[in-house]
């Protein structure tokens, strides 16, 4: 049986505000003054003032809840009681423009006050909503903080500053890390024959001079102090202002056994008439950046990641790498504390820029004789030729050809002996193993470059931190999971632990049943 309620006078009066709201835009639409409105006058006159309605009926309906609060008994996680109440009130900047929260607060001498209404309603601890705070978080992962505060003032009706902004971004990114660690086991897919890859790259970011590491601000400092300094850095000067964000990338793909005439049909230029094989895609991709972190915990973070997947150890592990010696000797002991079998392979790619350097001290850059002096020995390379052996020959025809500026053959050639054991390409490829960091690259430029490397940006520590865990949420598809856990969160930090063994009493649920009678 289908059942209305009767509103009290009180109900009445507390929407009347929105009620005249409404009555007033229907005789505006109803006016000729409507009549002659384009398309674009009518959704703006629609947005605007169906905005200011929305936000009476959300004020109505908190005054509603605060004239139907009714008295608990309250008492705080110090186990003492707050016995002592008084009415009051508290702003809250919502998408919809400012309204005020009326509700009992509880008061006990040398204790802090507790206001039960609050925690039904989730109420941050400060006066932006948590709709506000998506909102700025969403807008800050995509843009920048300038660009945040144009689009909240004039797309919603909350108010917000530039500082506001970063605070609020600052805060929707505090259980980034909780959110990942407390991720149950079986929340990716069953891929036991899928490989478990794991990336790792750096990107540096312009940071405030008080948040560079130590050695660095005193390298800027000096560089500073020099009446040479200019106003314009060059882009060897920059580096003693950066700070280098560490990328992470875990993912899944299944195994792709390839030929080396595979991979040079695969690099070679787009107009190639030759078709190439359909790869098989990144499943369960997670990548992600901290400024904040020494380089060796984010890689950490990544094996327990993918210890999470495969904690029993039994699939192949696969680490790209692009031969930095500190991040090689960080994998290995990371592999270590895991006890984890890994393989660990150099990037083809930055191979690749090492051959092309090479050559062109034997052939003009930009030649064909350079790209068949490349393309010989990078299928040397994946058929198995030892890496040491394509450096001794290089090494010859530099010295037989009696070439005057060999700096590149001499560096290639030490590049490929000191990784010789990484650059087992034909086994990789035999066994469907990846040999390219495709995936962490596109990390670096998607999750780094593209936001934090912005012209004359100066970025705190705080700030980088926070958008680079918001841009990673995005990345790695899991904004909708997390923001529903920062909301419990929220709750649990901001509500439910200052209550006695985490029990909050229901303000609303005591309320007598006559201020909203039933009737069939």
């Amino acid at each position: 049986m289908s059942a209305t309620y009767r509103k009290t006078s009180t109900t009445a009066a507390n929407f009347a505000p929105a009620r005249e709201a409404y009555e007033q835009m229907v005789d505006h639409l109803e006016s000729p003054a409507a009549l002659g409105m384009t398309h674009v006058e009518l959704e703006a006159y629609l947005v605007d003032n169906g905005r200011e309605m929305q936000r009476r009926m959300y004020q109505a309906h908190l005054d509603l809840r605060g004239a139907v609060e009714r008295p608990v008994r309250v008492v705080g996680a110090d186990d003492v009681q707050r016995s002592e109440r008084r009415r009051s009130t508290r702003g809250l900047m919502s998408l919809l423009g400012e309204v005020v929260v009326p509700r009992l607060i509880y008061q006990a001498m040398g204790v802090t006050s507790l206001a039960p209404l609050d925690a039904s309603l989730n109420l941050p601890d400060d006066s932006f909503s948590l709709g506000v705070r998506r909102w700025v978080a969403e807008d800050v992962s995509c843009g920048s903080f300038d660009d945040a505060v144009e689009r909240v003032c004039t797309r919603t009706g909350a108010r917000i500053a530039k500082r506001q902004v970063m605070e609020v971004a600052r805060r929707a990114a505090v259980d980034f890390d909780a959110f990942y660690a407390t991720r149950p086991v079986n929340d990716v897919r069953k891929e036991t024959a899928a490989l478990l890859v794991l990336s790792f790259d750096g990107a540096g970011i312009v940071m405030l001079k008080d948040d560079l590491r130590t050695d660095t601000r005193k390298a800027a400092e000096r560089q500073k102090a020099d009446p040479r300094w200019p106003k314009r850095l060059s882009k060897g000067q920059k580096k003693n202002h950066k700070r280098m964000a560490q990328v992470a990338a875990v993912y899944e793909i299944a195994p792709f056994p390839r030929t080396p005439e595979d991979i040079i049909r695969e690099l070679r230029p787009v107009q190639e008439t030759t078709p190439k094989q359909a790869r098989p895609k990144p499943i369960d991709k997670r990548v992600w950046a901290s400024v904040a972190r020494e380089s060796g915990q984010v890689v950490d973070d990544a094996f327990q990641e993918a210890l999470r997947r495969d904690p029993d150890r039994t699939r192949s592990w696969v680490v790209l790498v692009d031969g930095n010696k500190t991040q090689l000797a960080q994998v290995r002991m990371a592999a270590e504390r895991a006890k984890v079998e890994v393989t660990v392979i150099l990037d083809v790619i930055h191979v690749l820029e090492y051959l092309w350097k090479a050559s062109y001290c034997f052939h003009k850059e930009g030649s064909p004789e350079a790209a068949t002096w490349v393309h010989k020995r990078l299928v040397m390379l994946l058929s198995g030729t030892a890496a040491s052996n394509v450096a001794a020959g290089m090494r010859r025809s530099a010295t037989l050809q009696k070439v005057p500026r060999r700096d590149a053959v001499d560096e290639c050639a030490a590049y490929l002996c000191n990784y010789n054991h990484l650059l087992r390409y034909h086994e990789a490829l035999a066994a469907g193993f990846p040999i390219a960091t495709g995936v962490i690259e596109g990390a670096c430029r998607y999750l780094v470059r593209d936001r934090m490397d912005k012209t004359g940006a100066r970025w705190s520590l705080v700030g980088a931190e926070a958008v680079l865990k918001l841009r990673a949420l995005r990345h790695s598809g899991d904004w909708e999971t997390y923001w529903k856990f920062h909301m419990r969160a929220e709750h649990q930090r901001n509500h439910a632990l200052r209550y006695a063994a985490g029990v909050i009493p229901d303000p609303l649920k005591t309320a007598p049943q006559a201020q909203l009678r039933r009737v069939n």
